[in-house]
């Protein structure tokens, strides 16, 4: 790639052939420096012998429709959606894929005979990443999502729900921002199922005294915030909270042993970064773009250098 960071500029004068593999590919947010999505897909698009390259789009929330209009006039295959663009896109596509649909929000696009075809691989990639690195099932376990009404929340509470999971804590800084995502899972809690100490489905606001009466009752704690994303970010929970059987998985990732992870760690609690869900997130959309297996173990090594 000729730059780091492309931008709706460099969009609007586009030049294929300039670019050799040609720019095919691109993740699209606000920020967008910190990807490490492109040295993930780039390793898997070489070792699978296709000529394309991945980029770096840093896109406005005001630029995001004539963007989605430009790929398509451009001839890209397909794009990731990252922070603001997950929620916002959804009615700018000519299609949106039904689990996206019911998770809330695209990170997937797929350009195929001119038309904006959206995919949502958060929620299942999630399910992956519990499955796979913790070696849990989602079905057995008690989740707590902090930042649950933003885009990847909503879209890992609702994959929570969809696979039934225990119990689901919905945390988020204005709790009224819960109520249309309760509303829609309320119904998979409803079944019936012997009834434990605490009730299977709740909303709470993000106060640390009500939490720590609700973590003596959680397994898995989620940060689907943007915490941690810039070294002087404070800890999304206070490590006094995080307790020795807690699962911790901070979606944000970047260099360095993120606070999170060593908050957890120090309590003698199991942890994973964001760049394992990145990995199954990533694997699963190139396997949309290009209906074939992807070489994970390829994307996985060139994550670890990044």
């Amino acid at each position: 790639m000729d730059k780091a960071v492309y931008t709706f500029d460099d969009l609007k004068n586009w030049s294929r052939e300039t670019n050799e593999p040609p720019i095919t590919l691109a993740v699209l947010g606000d920020p967008i420096a910190h990807s490490a999505s492109p040295q993930m897909q780039n390793a898997a698009l070489k070792h699978c012998g296709i000529q394309a390259s991945y980029a770096r789009l840093h896109i406005s929330s005001e630029q995001l429709g004539e963007t989605l209009q430009l790929l398509r006039e451009h001839g890209f295959l397909g794009a990731n959606l990252t922070i603001p663009h997950k929620r916002a896109a959804l009615p700018l596509l000519d299609t949106v894929d039904s689990r996206a649909k019911k998770l809330g929000a695209v990170n997937t696009l797929l350009i195929e005979d001119e038309q904006l075809i959206g995919f949502n691989t958060d929620g299942p990639g999630f399910s992956q990443v519990i499955r796979n690195e913790f070696y849990l099932d989602l079905h057995d376990l008690r989740v707590l999502v902090l930042g649950a009404a933003g885009g990847a929340g909503r879209a890992i509470a609702t994959q929570c729900a969809i696979e039934g999971c225990e119990r689901l804590v919905l945390v988020n800084r204005t709790e009224a921002n819960l109520k249309p995502i309760a509303e829609e899972l309320k119904s998979y809690f409803e079944a019936d199922r012997l009834k434990g100490p605490c009730e299977r489905f709740i909303t709470l606001p993000w106060d640390e005294s009500v939490l720590k009466k609700e973590l003596e009752h959680v397994d898995l704690i989620v940060n689907a915030t943007p915490l941690g994303m810039k070294r002087s970010d404070p800890l999304p929970i206070s490590q006094s909270l995080i307790l020795p059987h807690h699962l911790i998985l901070d979606m944000v990732y970047g260099r360095g042993r993120a606070k999170l992870l060593a908050a957890a760690e120090e309590a003698g609690a199991r942890s994973i970064g964001g760049h394992a869900l990145l990995l199954y997130q990533g694997a699963l959309a190139f396997e949309i773009w290009f209906n074939r297996k992807a070489p994970i173990e390829v994307m996985r090594r060139a994550l670890l250098e990044t």
